[in-house]
């Protein structure tokens, strides 16, 4: 159970909407050419590539294939609408779901080391425990997670971001694969039946983070495709079946009928989407080409 609760808190890390990283990985090279794939059928195209949604300044500019990607394609899609969290009324509902709206706080709900722990860690920072009892282990360790970012020097203009901003000024569409409350909806579940082991799990790791996201970065700019496959997507598999099957294969399998579309028309779209969704069998990568779309490295 607990490298089932750690590898759950690792992925909700690294491809939930608030601090995903997505990035590109493939687990038959380990000398990978970039982070940016070419989908075809006849003369139509997709490409997909990997994202980090949180980047330092320095991580800039970004690999020449995504500017090459952006540049042949028309529209771009991202797995939700980036604008819609924007949007007061979208916000009151992501509130709604990531709080208790019973009886419930983290007091009742975590165990006494747990909660003693927590308390801790959120007065060493200089925040009032108060402001979030109401908060789902799922928020409260994003948030958590997005304060130590920012310690270390990361910021949300991330590729995502920066995508979606370019987009905006070059009047290109916009899509999405799912809708924002779909996956805050992964956030809010985030721990449920097991709180107080997730809690304990992501304090420990905060204390890695600068180190996980050097290797991470490092990994992605050189297309060290093995390590991150190591690092996520093969323990996942192996050791926490059902929560890879929810988490990745079932979101893929809804997402190829949407990439299936984008392969009819003429017009040529950009996916942005995370790591894990990429790789392995169950990974669109190798989803499509079973399909029988030719599927190669940009």
């Amino acid at each position: 159970m607990k490298l089932a609760m750690k590898l759950e808190r690792k992925l909700k890390t690294f491809s939930i909407a608030l601090l995903a990283l997505g990035v590109l990985l493939t687990e038959n090279s380990s000398l990978a050419d970039s982070a940016v794939w070419q989908v075809s059928s006849g003369s139509n195209i997709v490409y997909l590539g990997g994202t980090v949604h949180l980047l330092r300044p320095s991580d800039y500019p970004l690999p020449e294939e995504y500017e090459q990607a952006y540049q042949a394609s028309e529209e771009i899609y991202f797995e939700t609408d980036l604008n819609a969290m924007t949007d007061l009324s979208v916000q009151t509902q992501m509130l709604q779901q990531l709080t208790y709206q019973d009886e419930r706080t983290l007091e009742t709900v975590l165990s006494e080391e747990a909660y003693a722990a927590l308390s801790a860690y959120i007065s060493e920072i200089g925040m009032p425990m108060m402001m979030m009892e109401k908060f789902k282990p799922g928020m409260i360790v994003s948030t958590l997670q997005v304060l130590e970012f920012q310690r270390i020097g990361f910021t949300p203009q991330g590729v995502d971001a920066y995508f979606n901003t370019r987009a905006l000024g070059d009047a290109k569409s916009l899509g999405q694969l799912e809708t924002v409350m779909e996956q805050i909806g992964f956030l809010a579940s985030m721990g449920e039946g097991n709180e107080s082991e997730f809690i304990l799990l992501s304090l420990e790791d905060l204390e890695e983070t600068a180190e996980l996201m050097d290797d991470m970065i490092a990994a992605w700019r050189t297309g060290n495709n093995e390590q991150l496959a190591d690092l996520f997507v093969n323990e996942m598999r192996n050791e926490a079946p059902e929560l890879y099957d929810s988490l990745l294969r079932q979101r893929n399998l809804n997402w190829i009928p949407q990439i299936e579309q984008m392969l009819r028309d003429a017009d040529t779209e950009f996916v942005l989407v995370g790591a894990a969704h990429l790789v392995g069998n169950d990974g669109l990568l190798e989803l499509l080409a079973a399909k029988g779309f030719t599927v190669s490295q940009l």
